[in-house]
């Protein structure tokens, strides 16, 4: 099979590229480029690489390709804030294009990854499953990503398998470290500080998830039979992978024991919470979804990463492991415009 990766050169994307390779699994990498001089270390590279606009994907761009997965975004709300309607424009309408061009050109499956942010604020004492629990977008990022499930869905057909993931707030080594997201930003800060700064009150809950095991869903969906999951939407995470962000940092601290939590309420308290379950992944797909990570385990391993690479505390806060920052960086460089175009 020969797969099309969109998003190849982001966080997860940069992970799996390397599974990919690892199983000498046939695929194109389809990026922008605007987090590709952000490895913290040195990334294979022995693979087709189209560097191109999402909002730009033409028929050619998929002729070869049996399989695409769509990991091609802009990847959380922070950064889904930025421009609502360039974020609609890439995330949403570049997501239906690809799609159509996808089936149109002979693809047999469609992997989107979506995101659990659509749960938005839930009433925590039920876990949230993928279809009878009710979705609450409150940003642009989680809007677009409801929206383009929904439209996806309705490609689906005998021909044309779309399946789609939804993966909780995922952690762990990346060439292409995020420290914009929760458990890596607790990591990150304890390492470089010795404080585990919390912005909330440490009440809100989150799923959290590994990269790799994100990655190890994603190739189930390539690789499961077709009437395991055409049409079908699977959260992505662990048995008994709902904490509380209090909960995130008091494992950071048995990690890392000479550091100490600070609520710094900055955020006070954050209006996003929910606790979602994954009954359906870990039951309908248990013959190809076996994930292998817990969050100590993933916290010891960004530890050892931050030693090896002498990580501090310049890097955290700097332009190379926070999106929001990195694209702001671009813009004022004049390197993209305000559309988020290269100049």
């Amino acid at each position: 099979m020969k797969i099309l990766v969109t998003g190849n050169l982001g966080y997860i994307g940069s992970v799996l590229t390397d599974i990919l390779l690892e199983k000498n699994l046939d695929f194109i990498g389809y990026d922008i480029g605007f987090f590709k001089k952000c490895n913290l270390f040195r990334t294979k590279d022995n693979f087709k690489q189209i560097i191109k606009d999402l909002r730009d994907v033409e028929t050619k761009d998929l002729s070869k390709s049996d399989y695409v997965v769509h990991l091609g975004a802009l990847s959380n709300d922070p950064l889904g804030e930025f421009d609502s309607k360039i974020t609609n424009e890439i995330n949403y309408r570049a997501t239906m294009k690809l799609a159509n061009i996808a089936k149109n050109s002979g693809v047999k499956r469609f992997v989107y990854i979506s995101s659990q942010s659509m749960y938005g604020i839930s009433n925590t004492e039920n876990e949230l499953d993928e279809y009878n629990s009710n979705k609450n977008p409150i940003t642009e990022y989680a809007k677009t990503k409801w929206k383009s499930e929904m439209e996806l869905n309705k490609l689906n057909s005998k021909n044309f398998t779309v399946v789609t993931f939804r993966p909780s707030t995922v952690y762990g080594v990346s060439p292409r470290l995020r420290c914009d997201i929760v458990f890596n930003n607790l990591v990150a800060s304890a390492y470089t500080t010795k404080k585990i700064e919390v912005k909330s009150d440490g009440s809100p809950w989150r799923p959290v998830v590994h990269v790799r095991d994100v990655c190890l869903a994603i190739l189930a969906g390539l690789q499961a039979p077709t009437e395991l999951v055409a049409g079908k939407t699977f959260n992505i995470g662990i048995a008994n992978g709902n904490y509380t962000i209090k909960d995130l940092a008091e494992v950071v601290q048995k990690v890392i024991p000479n550091s100490k939590i600070v609520f710094t309420e900055e955020h006070l308290r954050d209006s996003r919470t929910y606790k979602v379950s994954f009954k359906k992944i870990l039951t309908e797909l248990k013959d190809y979804y076996k994930p292998e990570w817990n969050l100590e385990k993933g916290a010891l391993e960004l530890l050892n990463f931050f030693k090896e690479i002498k990580f501090n505390e310049s890097q955290f806060r700097g332009i190379y492991t926070n999106r929001l920052s990195c694209l702001s960086n671009l813009i004022l460089n004049k390197t993209i415009n305000n559309q988020l175009r290269f100049i």
